[in-house]
């Protein structure tokens, strides 16, 4: 059984207390991981704070080039830091790849640092004045980041942060540790000086030092929604700089006009994929029109029924297991609580047992028809393979739903109409929005984040929102008075 420790000052340190780490496909305990608090929190500062001038003295053009060596690097370690993921998360192997790449996109976008960081300037502003502004480094940042995605997340952050000249002090999930450390030792293998980066394991006493602690400037956290207001709460209350992301019900609406075989296709990649178990998953999918919910059940059915459960190491395998058996008897209690609230069950995954693998956290591809908004299996975030059909009478009720859902990460229209596509696009509320693509997670060079009760904090993560969170605008005014070119000038004060 492994040990996961905390890195500080680029050394393994162990810790007082550890936790269990567990593989989701067997049910048993693969190891421990350290438990960290206020001291490990201090001593990450500490390194960080020293290491935060040099680095924010080296040029972008410098810092690019680690960068650029660790974008190398994860396309050489790409199967190392897929199989952690899949190890102590659950999810397939491809599901692993992809998060790894959608990472290192995020780190391409670092790569042009120097171009990111040019300020303005306005020569003559006034007599001999000039004007211009740069953006500075904040200083020690934190990350704390989700179980769902050990490697995206942290470079979703990370990158950005370390390029613009920042220290940064990343708490990632406690369940699935592995992945993190091992993109630290890819950070350090691609040049990041040591004490730059620091990786503390814990849980909420290591979150609540990061946001008590003043000589941390900014926090960033991707979670729940009740823990995004937390840390959004807590941290600011203390000073810092915070963007939380929190959860959501992500809608994919389906006209009449749609390609329902396509549409089909789109929500069983975007419900069941990781097994539902991300912040951009479609939880709820909303047929305009009888015929065309009938069509769509009638399509979505057995492919669900078909999905091919199992461990991330079987070939073929398209959705992995929970990750944690509590986790899994949660998602199980939405499905009891929908069936008891009068939705139709059309695919039950309740009860999976995999030869050679009982002990593992499964939960087969569920699917409910007839939902509507009072039921809880709608109105919360369920984070599993669970996909509801909330049908709806016109194009104008389906917007109307999603407008009055109190999350607004991400959502979707399928159509072959541009009236309606246009229309969706500019009237719905919510901050990401795709037109037949099921999942819109913008590219590297955009942005990330919802709106209302899916983000706390004025700025989302990587792209040019992530620039602006890392740093701070200055601007200077300067006027020169006449010197050496007119010549030597002498001044007597009388007495």
């Amino acid at each position: 059984m492994k040990t996961i420790p905390h890195i500080i000052s680029g050394n393994p340190v162990a810790g007082a207390d550890y936790s269990p780490v567990f593989n989701p496909a067997t049910g048993e305990q693969s190891g421990q991981v350290a438990s960290g608090g206020p001291a490990e929190i201090q001593a990450a500062v500490a390194a960080a704070q020293a290491a935060f001038p040099g680095w924010a003295a080296t040029t972008p053009a410098r810092r690019a080039k680690v960068m650029y060596e660790m974008r190398r690097l994860l396309e050489a370690r790409k199967e190392d830091l897929a199989q952690a993921i899949s190890a102590e998360h659950g999810k397939t192997h491809s599901d692993a790849l992809g998060e790894v790449a959608r990472g290192q996109e995020v780190v391409e976008f670092a790569c042009g640092i120097p171009h990111l960081l040019k300020g303005s300037f306005s020569a003559g502003v006034s007599a001999e004045v000039d004007c211009y502004d740069t953006r500075q480094p904040l200083g020690v940042v934190a990350g704390i980041t989700p179980f769902n995605f050990p490697v995206m997340v942290p470079l979703w952050m990370i990158p950005v942060a370390l390029a613009c000249g920042n220290a940064f002090i990343l708490k990632p999930s406690e369940r699935d540790p592995s992945a993190p450390n091992l993109l630290h030792a890819l950070w350090r293998e691609a040049g990041l000086p040591e004490g730059v980066l620091q990786v503390v394991h814990g849980g909420k006493g290591a979150v609540d030092a990061i946001l008590d602690h003043p000589g941390i400037a900014a926090v960033s956290f991707v979670g729940s929604t009740p823990i995004a207001q937390y840390v959004y709460a807590k941290g600011c209350a203390a000073g810092k700089r915070v963007q939380a992301l929190g959860g959501a019900k992500n809608h994919l609406v389906v006209m009449p006009d749609a390609d329902l075989d396509q549409a089909a296709d789109a929500l069983m990649g975007a419900g069941y994929g990781s097994a539902g178990e991300r912040c951009m998953a479609v939880s709820v999918a909303v047929p305009v029109g009888q015929k065309t919910a009938d069509a769509l059940v009638a399509r979505l059915g057995p492919r669900v029924q078909a999905l091919k459960i199992g461990p991330a190491t079987d070939a073929g395998t398209e959705m992995g297991p929970l990750v944690t058996a509590a986790h899994r008897d949660k998602v199980v209690s939405y499905i009891d609580a929908g069936m008891a609230e009068g939705a139709e069950l059309v695919v039950d995954g309740r009860g999976v047992s995999l030869q050679g693998y009982e002990k593992g956290f499964w939960l087969g591809g569920t699917l409910l028809d007839r939902v509507t908004p009072e039921m809880s299996v709608y109105k919360d975030e369920i984070f599993g393979p669970v996909l509801s059909v909330v049908r709806s009478e016109t194009y104008e009720d389906a917007v109307g739903l999603i407008n009055a859902n109190p999350f607004a990460n991400g959502t979707a229209l399928f159509t072959r109409d541009g009236d309606a596509a246009r229309d969706f696009a500019a009237r719905i509320q919510v901050g990401m929005v795709g037109i037949n693509v099921p999942i819109p997670v913008p590219v590297g060079y955009h942005s990330f984040g919802g709106w209302k009760s899916s983000i706390f904090g004025s700025h989302g993560v990587y792209g040019p929102e992530g620039v602006h969170f890392y740093t701070r605008l200055k601007t200077v005014t300067s006027r020169w008075p006449a010197g050496i070119r007119g010549g030597a000038q002498f001044h007597f004060a009388e007495r």
